[in-house]
């Protein structure tokens, strides 16, 4: 079977198992971190490179290696070789395209999330996060340094909460909880900017308000691209009969599992406020316009019989009634102008203005 990564790197003029980095505008080096303990060690260090990891990476230890950037292709590599990971899960790493999902290489699991950032122009910037769960061993593959697994670190560091007491399938857990956790940072701010574009809308719609619902819109839908297929690939966690996962720790991706399905209905529900709020405005536009068109409409009539009266008295005929009289254009003003207050007091009666 042919990738879309091959494919790729066949237009690029390379040798299809070539391992070339597509669509990540990150750091420009990748920073390595490992991580060792049990319940009674604990060690942490940053890695120029992977030869000091592999004098002893057989210690009886959990280790986790992560992986900031992923622009050094030979450090992949030489990750692929040390554990033994399948050349399509590296391209899947390095092509930051792909949608969650899980998937199950016996040794070892590969599951793919998103997480996401807002931005200061107010868009929503997407993150590929890669995990590998192997039996001793959790690698993790960012696109850049952030502080999303910083809380887990310091856990692990200060010997809190049950990572240290469990094996590698809670610590993925833990992961793929943070990712999901920052779903609800991202919605909260969200509903902040809804509830603030309704009080805006009330007070005095325009066009910023249209483009603002619009934003938002997209990114709800840029949020569900990414939630429907990460509540599948967590609920595959949950059926997988892989022995990497014990069935003390399928509760807690249970747990993961509803909270994704929370988020989900968290998104609908604002895709239908913004449903609402986009009817509202249009119906508020619509009303503005149909009153400045009543008051075009009401001037318009008043001046109908108005311009007919000097319209008739504009003729060039030589025999005219009042024209040779002393007070005949004061009388036709004084006519017209009593026509125009007598239509004005008839449209107030109406309460039409």
């Amino acid at each position: 079977m042919t990738s879309k990564y091959h494919k790729r790197s066949r237009k690029a003029g390379l040798a299809p198992g070539s391992l070339v980095h597509i669509g990540s505008p990150y750091a420009e080096k990748s920073k390595i971190t490992l991580l060792r303990y049990n319940e009674g060690f604990f060690e942490a260090k940053d890695l120029e490179n992977l030869k000091d990891f592999q004098a002893d990476k057989d210690k009886e230890t959990i280790t986790w290696l992560n992986v900031d950037g992923l622009q050094d292709i030979k450090l992949f590599e030489e990750i692929g070789r040390i554990f033994g990971l399948h050349p399509l899960v590296l391209e899947d790493i390095l092509n930051t395209a792909q949608r969650p999902k899980m998937e199950d290489y016996g040794d070892y699991l590969y599951l793919v999330a998103r997480n996401f950032h807002d931005q200061e122009n107010g868009g929503l910037l997407s993150e590929q996060i890669s995990i590998i769960l192997g039996k001793n061993f959790i690698l993790s593959f960012r696109e850049k340094e952030s502080d999303l697994f910083k809380s887990i670190q310091e856990k692990i560091s200060l010997n809190k909460g049950r990572i240290r007491k469990e094996n590698t399938d809670y610590l993925a857990h833990a992961l793929l909880d943070n990712i999901v956790d920052n779903y609800f940072v991202i919605l909260e701010n969200l509903e902040e900017k809804i509830e603030a574009l309704e009080d805006d809308l009330i007070r005095q719609p325009d066009s910023s308000s249209l483009q603002a619902i619009h934003m938002l819109k997209r990114k709800l839908i840029l949020l569900g691209k990414s939630l429907w297929p990460l509540r599948e690939a967590i609920s595959a966690l949950e059926r997988s009969d892989s022995a990497l996962i014990n069935k003390t720790t399928v509760v807690y991706f249970k747990d993961i599992y509803d909270h994704t399905i929370a988020i989900i209905d968290t998104v609908e529900t604002f895709k239908d406020m913004l449903s609402g709020i986009l009817d509202v405005y249009l119906d508020t536009v619509s009303n503005r316009l149909n009153e400045v068109m009543k008051i075009l409409t009401i001037i318009a009539t008043i001046f109908m019989p108005l311009t007919f009266i000097a319209g008739i008295y504009g003729m060039n005929f030589k025999y005219m009634p009042e024209l040779d009289m002393r007070w005949g254009y004061f009388g036709i003003l004084g006519v017209m102008l009593l026509v125009a207050l007598l239509m004005v007091r008839y449209f107030r009666k109406k309460n039409w203005f």
